[in-house]
C-alpha cells in the first residue's frame, strides 16, 4: 500500500480547526481566507478518507477520528517547531495563550484565585479557564492538547503522564465563631452531637471522614450534602452546622478550627501533565506557576 503524504500545512489547518471548530476563525487565526481554509480540509479530508468534521449546532463537531489523531498531530507540530527554532522560550509577559486547566473542586477553590492574581501581574495578556474533567476520561483530553495540566487527588497512573505533589493538606472541623455550644475544645462526642455539612460530588456515599468514624465504631449525622468546597463554608458561617474540611478552606472562610477528635487521612492533590508537554517552555512556566503558589 502506498503511504499517503500530508502537507504540514494541511495539519496545521486541522489543529486550529479542531481548537475553535469554527471556519471563520481558524481562518483568522491562520491569516487566510476562508476558501482557502475549506479548501485545505477538502484536500485533508480526500487525503484520509473521512470527513474529520462535522457540521453542528455547536460548531465543526470533531469525528472520532479526528479526536484519536489530534493528540499526535499537535506532538509533530511541536516537535517540529522545536527543531525549526531550538531556542524557544517563553516570554509571559508577551503571551496571549490561554491556559487551560482541570481542576477538581478543591482544587480550584485553592489555586484559581491565585492563579488568576498571578496572571495579572506576570503575564497580563494570558486567561485561563478551568474546566472539570473526569478522571477516567484525564489521560486522553491531556494528550490531546485540549487542557493544559490537571489538578487532581491522586489517580490510577498513566505511563503516558507525569506527575508533582501540588496540594498537602489536613482535615479540621470548622464552625461558625461564637457558636452556641462549640467553645475552646472540641471532643469527640461533642462532634458526633453536631450536626454535619457533607461535601462530595456523588449523590450518595460517604468519604474518608465516614471511613474513619466507622472504623471507630462511631457515626455523624449529616444535615445537609453539598457538591463542592465554595458553598460549604457559606452554610457553615450562616448557621450551627459543622463541617469537616481542609484547613486553608476553613482559613480563608474565617471560620473556627478545631482539630478532628479522630485520625483522618490527609487531603493529597497532585498536579498531572501529558509527557510530550514536558520540556515545552509555556507548560513549564506555568506549572513551576502551580507549585509555587500551592
Amino acid at each position: 500500500m502506498r503511504e499517503k503524504q500530508i502537507d504540514m500545512n494541511l495539519l496545521r489547518v486541522f489543529e486550529v480547526i479542531y481548537a475553535e471548530q469554527n471556519l471563520t476563525r481558524a481562518a483568522e487565526i491562520l491569516h487566510l481566507s476562508q476558501p482557502a481554509v475549506s479548501n485545505a480540509l477538502a484536500r485533508l479530508r480526500h487525503t484520509l478518507d473521512d470527513p474529520l468534521f462535522v457540521r453542528s449546532p455547536s460548531g465543526m463537531t470533531p469525528t472520532p477520528a479526528a479526536r484519536a489523531m489530534i493528540g499526535r498531530v499537535r506532538r509533530a507540530l511541536q516537535l517540529l517547531d522545536s527543531c525549526m527554532d531550538p531556542a524557544t522560550t517563553f516570554l509571559p509577559k508577551q503571551s496571549d495563550q490561554t491556559v487551560i486547566c482541570s481542576f477538581s473542586d478543591l482544587a480550584e477553590v485553592l489555586l484559581l484565585p491565585a492563579l488568576i492574581r498571578r496572571l495579572g501581574h506576570e503575564a497580563p495578556n494570558m486567561s485561563v479557564r478551568s474546566y472539570h474533567v473526569p478522571r477516567a476520561e484525564l489521560p486522553t483530553e491531556l494528550a490531546a492538547g485540549t487542557i493544559d495540566v490537571a489538578a487532581d487527588v491522586t489517580f490510577v497512573n498513566d505511563r503516558n503522564l507525569n506527575h508533582a505533589p501540588l496540594i498537602n493538606d489536613e482535615f479540621v472541623c470548622a464552625v461558625r465563631p461564637r457558636h452556641p455550644t462549640v467553645k475552646n475544645t472540641l471532643s469527640l462526642q461533642q462532634y458526633l452531637d453536631l450536626g454535619h455539612v457533607h461535601i462530595s460530588s456523588r449523590r450518595r456515599g460517604g468519604g474518608d471522614i465516614e471511613q474513619a468514624l466507622k472504623a471507630s465504631g462511631h457515626r455523624r449525622r449529616i444535615v445537609t450534602r453539598v457538591r463542592g468546597y465554595a458553598t460549604a463554608p457559606q452554610i457553615v458561617a450562616a448557621t450551627d452546622l459543622a463541617c469537616s474540611l481542609p484547613r486553608s478552606v476553613a482559613e480563608q472562610a474565617n471560620l473556627q478550627i478545631f482539630e478532628l477528635p479522630f485520625a483522618v487521612p490527609k487531603v493529597n492533590i497532585h498536579m498531572y501533565w501529558h509527557k510530550s508537554t514536558d520540556k515545552d517552555p509555556a507548560n513549564v512556566w506555568l506549572r513551576t506557576l502551580l507549585q509555587d503558589i500551592s
